[in-house]
């Protein structure tokens, strides 16, 4: 660099933050040395604020928009001619850090791992992944720039993702173990789960120097170890329902089911041996479901309805609880003794 170029850069009069990033939070304006000239300009644009910086201590934090004049001990010409022999390195170092004062809507987060907690009803693991959105906005600069910013020379919102994310997944796992949500009403409840999560999360963003508002989750799903679980209780009430439908209790269906199974086994004796009892010991079950037992059928006093019957082996058939073979011979037995 060039003498000339050194007191030009010590000549400059207006300083601004030109040209931002759209990604940029904070962003430390530099220009050859960092030597700023008394009764310097500083344009703080709309939406921007100003934090500066001088022998390592912060000065002022600028909240508004306008112009300011800076004064430093930098003599500008003096500055330059007194520090040739020092390498063109000036005693007084002055930093000035722009950062927007404007809210980031619409900032997506997502779990990176699997939330895992167990099941307040079902009482088995349940791996959760969430997703959403929320506003935030710098409401303290100062503390903002000592605890986030660290002084690093650019802070992106993306940066800044990676701190809210690396804190939303403790407090996701707590507040869902405190409000015992089971798997089944994770979407019923997301307004009241988001609004818990907020809950936990904005004091500790308070004291980091910023605010977060709007947080929403979109979405949650499960692992792939939860799906098989959910599913199996899934059948296992359809099943238990079509067996309430024609008066079995789920021990009685699940024998049923395998009665049916050994049945259609055309291997080894045992196989031959229930498909010859199946029909016999589904006849006596049939006959306890639609008829009852004898004290019910005497407290009555009459024989089952014949239409009743008939209704309820219609529902086994389309549960598939009976096959089509079997629904035809109970079915022309229960005609037959009308």
């Amino acid at each position: 660099m060039g003498l000339w170029d050194k007191v030009k850069g010590q000549l400059r009069s207006v300083i601004q933050w030109e040209n931002p990033s759209p990604d940029a939070l904070f962003e430390r304006w530099t220009d050859r040395g960092d030597e700023i000239k008394n009764a310097s300009k500083l344009i703080v644009g709309p939406g921007q604020g100003c934090i500066f910086i001088y022998e390592g201590r912060v000065e002022a934090i600028l909240m508004e928009e306008g112009i300011t004049d800076l004064s430093t001990e930098n003599i500008p010409f003096w500055t330059t001619i007194s520090n040739f022999m020092q390498a063109f390195e000036s005693e007084h170092k002055v930093g000035i850090y722009f950062f927007r004062r404007t809210k980031f809507l619409d900032q997506k987060w997502g779990t990176p791992s699997v939330v895992k907690y167990e099941d307040p009803k079902y009482k088995f693991p349940v791996g959760l992944r969430s997703f959403g959105n929320y506003t935030f906005r710098i409401t303290e600069p100062g503390a903002f720039f000592v605890n986030v910013v660290g002084g690093s020379t650019v802070f992106s919102v993306g940066d800044l993702r990676q701190v809210l994310n690396a804190r939303i997944i403790q407090n996701l796992t707590d507040y869902i173990a405190e409000a015992k949500f089971s798997y089944a009403d994770i979407d019923a409840n997301r307004e009241e789960l988001a609004a818990g999560i907020h809950a936990k999360i904005a004091p500790e963003f308070v004291k980091l120097g910023f605010e977060i508002n709007d947080f929403r989750i979109e979405g949650t799903s499960f692992d792939e170890d939860t799906m098989k679980r959910i599913n199996r209780i899934a059948d296992m009430s359809a099943e238990a329902q079509a067996a309430r439908a024609v008066g079995l209790d789920y021990a009685q269906m699940q024998q049923l089911e395998a009665m049916r199974d050994a049945a259609k086994n055309e291997g080894g004796a045992a196989g031959m041996g229930m498909s010859m009892g199946a029909g016999l010991q589904f006849g006596q079950m049939m006959a306890g479901s639609m008829a009852g037992t004898p004290q019910q059928s005497q407290g009555k006093g009459s024989a089952p309805d014949p239409v009743e019957k008939l209704k309820k082996l219609k529902v086994m058939l389309d549960s598939d609880l009976i096959s089509q073979a079997e629904y035809d011979e109970k079915k022309k037995e229960i005609l037959g003794s009308m």
